[in-house]
């Protein structure tokens, strides 16, 4: 096998091989799903989230065993500005609940989100309260998550009228829970219990998220978290849905679980893309925080138990908690960690360089309230970025035009060296030396540069903010792909273009990955082609090939990239020029078409080969 052909087996392998690597970093969105908002018809529960078995200081193990669920059970509506939902009075249960300001999709025939669903349809997630009994008092004797609760005041929770459940315990205990909920996704519920009865008794109150299975519409998304968040005491915690099964086997919770003993301040819940649940506890107040998967019945769950209440004759104890459920807007999570929630602001997914992704999403977020429009917000937010980092962006372009200025007499030392590699690295160290040349220099700029935009690549991935905003013409959801493509003239014609998911959209993609394919082609022609046939086979399938890859990322994320590029390219061209190298772009994209002397070399041996032969 010739020397071209080996060349050519490599280069392709190599581009299998990337792609590969890229599709395993970065698997392309799934599709959205059907609209799911509505009401679910209560079903039974056979497999109900179980409660906490030992709170702290309880004497007892014993928990209710879970019952069934009437399919006609009693609910409770609720109805504020932005929510929309009921109560299950079966165990009191918040397990419907409907964002009103969100859709699924952009149709006009869209549902709402919705993100509290009751059990029966297969992705069940729901708020449930309770207490674990103590001294004196057994399962039956305390509300679980069964339990037939009874309405004592109110008709419909609003925001301006809490409602109040009632259970009568048959061990002479009146248990009461008083739901309230704010102008936005914030519940307040009180629980009370009053001994009416004659001896001294305790119990331990609880919360607890409960969902089963894992979210249908999971991004399995490496820059993505999922699953548990939680605060403990200022430290923050994460735990992936699909880390759960991993988790220790807890006796004391029949499950695995991992368990944790708050001393002030925390909160525990789960954490989707746009979307999250979460319990509090009164800030200041100690609490067991447990995240727990039950394998037998594919059900995550996380609690927040509270200290047992000791509860004579005649005495009445009570405490509030409040539940979060709605969506990670960052204002509105801002404004609550200001009324008290001890780093709230820490449940949206910031990543390893939150002291970069917090200050880069603050200022798109004031961007983004100065002009009015995400895609333009993205722009300005990059080009801000870049020009801060242009004195880096300088230095690395003035070193590496001085290298192309060296690069024949790096030519001359090779030739003269010959296979002599000690005596050629003694020669180009001396040139480096003479000319006040440092080859690191241009390295060290652009490696300090990799976090900042990694930074800036998440923020715009996670930021709420993004989910369904406009920038113009066809690009009406920043967070989805581009939603062009030849088949409808790219955005002129009024039908949609292939599905992300579809194997059209990954041949037929959008305007947004090829003009980042051409950006990223025309940055790659800044510098001649190597010589080496491999690597420039490489490099010049590199740019489509990330185009092909990138069709069917978020468009925001795309847009991104292209103002990156255009400004890269921008910087480099004019720095290289301000020091005497000119590169020659459209002399490079030539010579990437004409063959090198090696292919012409093959071409002619070719055509001599088949003239002796005829």
């Amino acid at each position: 096998m010739d020397d071209q052909n080996k060349n050519l087996l490599i280069a392709t392998g190599l581009s299998f091989v990337v792609i590969l690597i890229w599709f395993l970093l970065f698997p392309p969105p799934e599709e959205q799903l059907e609209d799911q908002a509505a009401p679910n018809a209560v079903q039974a529960v056979d497999d109900t989230a179980s409660t906490p078995s030992v709170a702290p200081g309880t004497t007892s193990d014993a928990t209710p065993a879970p019952q069934t669920e009437a399919a006609d059970a009693p609910r409770l509506k609720i109805d504020t500005p932005r929510l929309a939902g009921s109560i299950s009075l079966s165990g009191g249960r918040i397990d419907e609940l409907i964002l009103k300001d969100y859709t699924v999709t952009l149709d006009e025939d869209s549902a709402n989100v919705q993100i509290l669903e009751p059990v029966g349809d297969g992705h069940a997630y729901y708020a449930l309260y309770g207490w674990a009994p103590g001294a004196g008092l057994s399962g039956s004797d305390v509300p679980g998550p069964n339990t037939e609760w009874s309405i004592e005041s109110g008709e419909t929770l609003t925001a301006d009228s809490p409602v109040t459940l009632r259970w009568d315990s048959p061990a002479g205990l009146v248990f009461r829970r008083t739901l309230a909920v704010d102008e936005n996704f914030m519940f307040s519920v009180t629980q009370s219990v009053e001994n009416i009865g004659e001896g001294e008794v305790s119990a331990a109150p609880y919360g607890v998220i409960a969902r089963h299975g894992e979210p249908a519409d999971r991004k399995k998304f490496f820059v993505l978290h999922e699953g548990v968040v939680s605060m403990a005491d200022g430290e923050l915690s994460e735990i992936d849905y699909s880390d759960m099964p991993d988790l220790d086997m807890n006796q004391n919770e029949g499950a695995r679980a991992e368990v944790s003993q708050v001393t002030e301040s925390g909160w525990i819940g789960f954490t989707d893309h746009y979307w999250m649940s979460t319990l509090i506890p009164e800030q200041g107040t100690a609490f067991k925080q447990v995240s727990k998967y039950d394998e037998r019945r594919d059900i995550f769950q996380t609690e927040a138990v509270l200290p047992t209440m000791a509860l004579a004759a005649g005495a009445t104890q009570q405490v509030t908690t409040q539940l979060y459920v709605g969506a990670k807007e960052y204002e509105t999570i801002r404004d609550y960690q200001a009324a008290g929630v001890d780093r709230f602001i820490d449940s949206i997914d910031w990543g390893w360089f939150f002291f970069l992704t917090k200050p880069i999403f603050w200022l798109l977020h004031q961007l983004h309230m100065l002009i009015g429009n995400m895609g333009w917000s993205i722009i300005a937010l990059t080009l801000i970025i870049k020009a801060i980092l242009f004195p880096l962006a300088y230095k690395s372009y003035v070193s590496m035009a001085k290298m192309k200025e060296l690069q024949p007499e790096m030519e001359k030392l090779k030739e003269r060296a010959g296979d002599d590699r000690q005596k050629l690295q003694q020669e180009m160290m001396a040139l480096y030396k003479k000319e006040k040349v440092n080859p690191a220099s241009g390295c060290l700029p652009i490696l300090l540069q990799i976090p900042i935009f990694f930074s800036l690549y998440k923020v715009i991935f996670v930021a709420f903010e993004l989910r369904q905003a406009p920038w113009f013409g066809p690009f009406q959801d920043l967070s989805t792909p581009d939603p062009t493509s030849i088949m409808n003239l790219f955005g002129l014609l009024p039908w949609a273009a292939p599905e992300p998911a579809s194997t059209l959209a990954l041949v037929f993609i959008g305007i947004l990955p090829i003009l980042l394919g051409v950006s990223m082609f025309l940055q790659q022609k800044l510098n001649p082609a190597p010589a080496d046939p491999t690597q420039k086979m490489i490099f010049a399938w590199m740019p489509w090939v990330f185009m092909f890859m990138l069709g069917g990322f978020a468009s925001g994320l795309v847009l991104y990239w292209i103002t990156n590029n255009t400004i890269t390219f921008t910087q480099q061209y004019l720095i290289m020029r301000s020091q005497g190298y000119k590169p020659d772009v459209f002399g490079n994209i030539k010579s990437g078409f004409k063959k090198t002397p090696k292919d012409k070399d093959a071409d002619s041996g070719k055509k001599a080969t088949d003239k002796a032969g005829k």
